[in-house]
């Protein structure tokens, strides 16, 4: 890889990805159309430590915007394109159906018809664990995910379909990756590691939806990059579970950890379970191991404890 296009690339992982992409001297495009759906501060966060590299560019761009894309293929020539841009959240996906459709299948369908006219031949596409809801675990990725619970998970079923199409028609190489509930200093602000976090160190209540038994399979967010990166290798077209591969650990046992790590008590404001959560992940991740030699190497409660400390330095 000599130059790579980084979409989202103001998010969390994509963030990660292209700066360890920087690191091994890539050149990177990055675009983001550096939406409200979250605090801005934080995608600038992350964005103004990838503009110290002088190998990075950023420009201004939403997937959906088809003459832009047009416009940015024409004037660079992409060895790989790593699709990390999305509307991610499965409750915010149930009130704005319309938003994860436009992005996450119409954005992905648009970055493809740019490749295919621009001889570009190498695709890594994000997607989730979300997408295995009603499976018998731990998550293989040749089971059948047909039956997603939120319109996110559906819209990347239709990302992962519309990828393997392209394949198949115009041989574009891709690796579709799952990401397993990821992790993380200056993660994203709507999943709990980092509310529970923010709320634990301000004195607030934790809001926990349900019981606090669900389980996640986490995954530290520098090992989710390193996968990434790795999937940038002819595969034809695969599909790769990255995840933490060990048992999940539930809510209660991360509020645990973090009180563990702040040496504060945690207050628990108990609500409704919400239908389109799924009750525990868990990945095998053999697939990874044999095709990218990958495996997660910062264990969750290191990783917990790296997420609490950058929130007590108050570094954003």
């Amino acid at each position: 890889m000599k130059k790579v296009l980084v979409t989202g690339v103001a998010g969390f992982i994509a963030a990660k990805t292209a700066e360890f992409l920087l690191q091994d001297g890539i050149e990177v495009v990055g675009i983001d159309n550096m939406n409200d759906y979250y605090d801005v501060n934080l995608k600038n966060y992350r964005l103004q430590n990838l503009l110290t590299h002088s190998k990075f560019k950023f420009q201004k761009i939403d997937i959906e915007d088809k003459s832009a894309l047009k416009e940015l293929f024409s004037n660079h020539h992409f060895d790989v394109v790593f699709n990390l841009a999305a509307r991610a959240g499965v409750r915010y996906s149930m009130e704005n159906p319309d938003i994860y459709m436009s992005t996450n299948a119409q954005g992905t369908l648009n970055l493809l018809e740019c490749m295919r006219q621009n001889g570009v031949k190498k695709f890594v596409l994000a997607s989730t664990s979300s997408l295995y809801a009603g499976q018998p675990m731990p998550f293989k990725e040749d089971l059948a995910v047909n039956t997603p619970i939120s319109p996110y998970a559906a819209t990347k079923k239709a990302a992962e379909v519309m990828s393997y199409t392209y394949h198949y028609l115009y041989k574009i190489d891709v690796s579709v990756v799952r990401y397993f509930t990821v992790y993380g200093p200056a993660g994203r602000p709507d999943m709990s590691p980092y509310i529970f976090a923010d709320k634990l160190l301000k004195g607030e209540e934790l809001p926990v939806f349900g019981d606090g038994t669900q389980a996640r399979d986490f995954t530290y967010v520098d090992d989710i990059a390193r996968g990434t990166i790795l999937a940038s290798k002819q595969l034809g077209y695969e599909i790769i579970n990255l995840g933490g591969g060990n048992n999940p650990y539930t809510l209660l046992q991360m509020i645990d950890l973090m009180e563990k790590y702040s040496g504060k008590k945690a207050k628990l404001k108990l609500s409704e379970k919400v239908a389109a959560d799924m009750d525990v992940t868990w990945a095998d991740i053999s697939k990874a191991k044999k095709l990218l030699g990958w495996e997660p190497k910062v264990g969750f409660e290191e990783g917990l404890r790296r997420l609490v400390e950058w929130h007590q330095k108050g570094l954003l």
